[in-house]
């Protein structure tokens, strides 16, 4: 696909912005969504359209699609990008936050492709694009709901992708490794607030400390336009693969995950 009508959530910054503008800089008309619609404003003038999405309500959705369907009369590509790390003990996480995480990351990603598939339909054709993680194949310390939210996001597509391939809608997803953006910061926040008289006080620290070290001073970890490139290769394959790879870490972590038993991932990733 040369062109078309991209539609792409969480767009305010990092991944999701990147590849608006990168998808822009090809041709492709762009709706760019997201709750921050003060950070969107300067896409305006790449011709990027901003629209306001809050995934967690219905409302919300159903005006952004309605209004991209008016003003378009189609929509070729859906990038569920919107999503948020929360990491913590899960005996320690309150189960209201657990479930806030869900509903961003799978929930409401489940609702946009529900509001998109019958234009798709009736275009016999679309392709919808969900971020996943190598956090969606490689579980790690503190990361247990946000890892459960991207295991059932591989499952959910996986199924997806069987259903709708007789309307000649393609699923994809894109499994990023480590990515510069503000995600990281906002993943280990709630461990943070949490960490003091927790039983896990310990775990959170070596966790905390490793972040500092490496992620959060962007020593560690990949640019975003390597995702946006990677979304585009994945649009423009006349058959693309089901799973797209791509950022720091991804291939070391998920051929470990395909090779080495589980006890051994458990060791490395506490020696880590």
């Amino acid at each position: 696909m040369k062109s078309g009508v991209v539609v792409i959530t969480g767009a305010s910054s990092g991944i999701g912005r990147s590849t608006a503008e990168y998808l822009c800089q090809k041709g492709f008309t762009v709706y760019a969504l997201a709750r921050r619609m003060e950070l969107l404003e300067s896409l305006k003038p790449l011709g990027i359209k901003p629209l306001y999405l809050d995934v967690t309500d219905e409302s919300s959705i159903k005006v952004a699609i309605d209004t991209i369907y008016k003003n378009e009369g189609r929509i070729d590509i859906l990038f569920n990008n919107a999503g948020y790390g929360l990491y913590g003990p899960i005996e320690d996480v309150d189960l209201k936050d657990a479930k806030d995480q869900f509903d961003v990351n799978l929930f409401g990603l489940a609702n946009m492709i529900k509001h998109v598939l019958p234009i798709m339909r009736n275009q016999k054709s679309g392709r919808i694009i969900n971020t996943s993680s190598i956090g969606g194949k490689v579980a790690s310390l503190l990361g247990g709901w946000y890892h459960a939210s991207k295991f059932a996001l591989e499952g959910f597509s996986d199924s997806l992708r069987i259903e709708v391939k007789q309307f000649g809608i393609q699923v994809v997803l894109i499994q990023p490794g480590l990515i510069k953006t503000e995600f990281m910061q906002r993943t280990y926040d709630h461990a943070r607030q949490i960490k003091v008289g927790s039983a896990y006080e310990k775990t959170i620290n070596h966790v905390m400390k490793q972040a500092e070290r490496d992620y959060l001073t962007g020593k560690v970890g990949s640019d975003p336009i390597v995702v946006a490139k990677g979304v585009y290769k994945a649009i423009r394959a006349n058959r693309p693969k089901t799973r797209y790879r791509m950022g720091s870490l991804s291939f070391i972590a998920l051929f470990g995950r395909k090779l080495l038993p589980d006890k051994w991932m458990d060791y490395i990733l506490l020696k880590r």
